[in-house]
């Protein structure tokens, strides 16, 4: 097995452990009807997203890493467009997800009793639409890694 061939490894399995649980992470809170079963939902999701950071960054390094020993591959539209995409569903974390997330978490630490507040369905629907945007992003990266379209 080559170097490359390693990273080619490497980048396929950090997909499948760093994006898969990202796919999920809306659906594992959506289902709870108590507080107590969203506290508990959202520190599973909380979890689940080091996988995702994990994940993420291996894939990132692996990328590059594969285009600085196939400098090519910057020449392909579906390498760039790739890396461009992903590189935007990255700054989603700090620029729209984590400012969206804090007044949720704030309201999971603050909030007494098991009903969920009516507030919190209108914070998570803005969360929840931001991160189905970036699932959608993540899913046309891997068909343009698939497919090489172009």
């Amino acid at each position: 097995m080559t170097f490359y061939e390693l990273l080619v490894f490497i980048h396929v399995f950090s997909a499948i452990l760093g994006m898969g649980p990202g796919f999920v992470m809306i659906y594992i809170v959506t289902k709870a009807t108590t507080m107590t079963e969203l506290k508990h939902a959202y520190i599973i999701r909380n979890r689940l997203h080091i996988f995702v950071m994990v994940g993420g960054t291996l894939l990132l390094i692996t990328g590059l890493l594969m285009g600085y020993l196939h400098p090519y591959l910057f020449e392909q539209g579906w390498y760039v467009t790739s890396l461009l995409l992903y590189l935007i569903a990255l700054g989603f974390g700090p620029t729209v997800l984590s400012p969206r997330s804090k007044p949720i978490k704030a309201m999971l630490k603050e909030h007494n009793g098991d009903e969920i507040p009516a507030d919190y369905f209108i914070l998570s629907k803005k969360l929840f639409f931001s991160e189905r945007i970036e699932n959608v992003i993540f899913l046309i990266v891997i068909a343009l890694m698939i497919l090489k379209p172009f």
